[in-house]
């Protein structure tokens, strides 16, 4: 299969381009029997209806006044699940963690296609001014901010240790037939000792452009120093 219509192609880099080419094709075929597993888990444990604190929705009306919300209240329709993105900002973290803020820069500009059929939360152990007003130097109007304060939501998941350091993590919740609220996947981006920081890539499209490139990602990485 040609994927160009250059003339001057070798016969050496064609056959290396085809060989590629079906590599990704398993890689696709593989990435789809992964997500059938993880689609397929059963749900698990009930979890505890964790509350959270929520300022307006309006970045721009301030800081207050301020509510609490329930882990179960995040969901806005039956049927619907959850995903929540646990920010590395708060207690031992005391910068917002530059590649979550560049996770959540690109989910932010798709949350209004995910609420088709998820709902999306953010969630952070920092204080919810601290929280918001990273969100307003980053222009996050379209996702839901959420501090866990002192609560043990980001420790239960794993998001947070005992001495209070930050991880990025992703949660998913869907709430089963008598409205419990049930834990079904977390991930972490570091799945393995021996691949680092990977876990969560998926969620990214920018390592997924640079590994298009012969130099891939390089030394690549995400700095507030860079960010505008």
């Amino acid at each position: 299969m040609r994927h160009t219509n250059l003339t001057a192609e070798s016969a050496e880099y064609l056959q290396a381009r085809e060989d590629l080419r079906q590599a990704e094709i398993e890689l696709m075929r593989h990435r789809e029997r992964v997500a059938e597993l993880r689609r397929g888990l059963p749900l698990g444990p009930v979890v505890d209806d964790y509350t959270f604190e929520e300022g307006p929705a309006d970045l721009d009306a301030g800081d207050t006044p301020t509510r609490k919300v329930r882990l179960s209240e995040l969901f806005t329709a039956p049927g619907r699940d959850l995903v929540i993105y646990h920010l590395m900002y708060g207690k031992q973290q005391t910068r917002p963690c530059p590649m979550c803020t560049m996770w959540i820069d690109g989910l932010n500009g798709v949350a209004q296609h995910l609420a088709q059929n998820v709902d999306f939360a953010v969630v952070a152990a920092a204080d919810l001014p601290a929280l918001r007003q990273h969100a307003r130097n980053r222009g996050w109007t379209n996702v839901r901010l959420l501090s866990a304060g002192s609560g043990a939501f980001k420790y239960d998941l794993a998001s947070e240790d005992a001495e209070g350091n930050q991880d990025s993590t992703v949660s998913v919740f869907a709430r089963d037939d008598s409205g419990a609220v049930r834990h079904v996947y977390t991930t972490h981006p570091r799945m393995s000792e021996d691949i680092d920081q990977r876990g969560i890539d998926l969620l990214s499209p920018v390592w997924h452009v640079l590994d298009l490139t012969p130099k891939g990602r390089g030394e690549w990485f995400a700095s507030l120093d860079y960010l505008p």
